[in-house]
């Protein structure tokens, strides 16, 4: 037990240094949890527990930067926290295979336009909210949201390439909201896990406890390193949960 928490804690530690950054913690954190011998269901239910300590970090974090957005956020949140409970509910009935092809070809996507588009996230242009990308919004944290509590790798990656593409900010502003908007996500989630007695709490708790750590320490790698840091870690993130996904 001491080993695969030591092993846990490590991994995991790594997986919340990276999300906070660029998303994609996921690919690092869950085959960690099924690795250590934890059912698959238990596997999610544990690692959205942890998550959620994680992205709270994080977002206080980006939060006291004022690098996150309230404008933004109240139109995306609630749409969130929404899809995530409707996601998880779907996620223990069914099998998750069948999103692979589709999460692979838009990861790649993502990836590849990201890689090759130079001025993409580069400046902030957020002009504030129109009716226009109120609708995406609030279609995006609901799509988003559900997807997260569903599956979620890559979460972070899409959540990014989103805000970015509906409102016009910057690689910074995006990872800063994407990570409320994660947390939010992630409450709704456990809360269903929680209920159908899906989270490991003698393994969660210690492991949300070292995440924490891994993710603020993220989070200010990022507020002081800009897009210059978040950008390659974002692509090759998003190239990662591909090529996973793929094998």
């Amino acid at each position: 037990m001491t080993y695969k928490l030591l092993f846990l804690c490590t991994a995991c530690f790594f997986s919340a240094f990276v999300d906070s950054i660029a998303g994609g913690g996921g690919i690092i954190s869950i085959p960690a949890f099924l690795l250590a011998g934890i059912p698959p269901h238990m596997a999610l239910g544990t690692n959205k527990f942890t998550s959620c300590f994680s992205t709270f970090s994080s977002s206080v974090k980006y939060i006291q930067s004022k690098k996150a957005d309230l404008s933004i956020l109240k139109h995306v949140l609630p749409y969130s926290f929404i899809g995530a409970i409707l996601g998880v509910t779907t996620v223990l009935k069914i099998n998750t295979k069948y999103l692979n092809t589709i999460v692979l070809t838009l990861l790649l996507f993502v990836g590849i336009y990201s890689l090759f588009s130079k001025d993409m996230g580069k400046e902030d242009r957020f002009q504030g909210i129109n009716k226009k990308n109120k609708i995406l919004g609030a279609l995006l944290g609901l799509i988003l949201g559900f997807y997260d509590g569903f599956l979620g790798a890559g979460v972070g990656a899409f959540y990014i390439f989103g805000l970015i593409s509906i409102f016009k900010v910057d690689f910074v502003k995006a990872g800063a909201n994407c990570r409320i908007l994660n947390f939010a996500g992630n409450i709704g989630a456990i809360f269903i896990f929680a209920v159908k007695g899906q989270i490991d709490y003698k393994i969660g708790i210690p492991v949300a406890l070292v995440m924490m750590i891994g993710a603020r320490l993220g989070a200010k790698a990022a507020l002081i390193k800009g897009a210059k840091l978040i950008k390659p870690i974002f692509v090759t993130m998003a190239l990662a949960v591909a090529t996973k996904l793929l094998l």
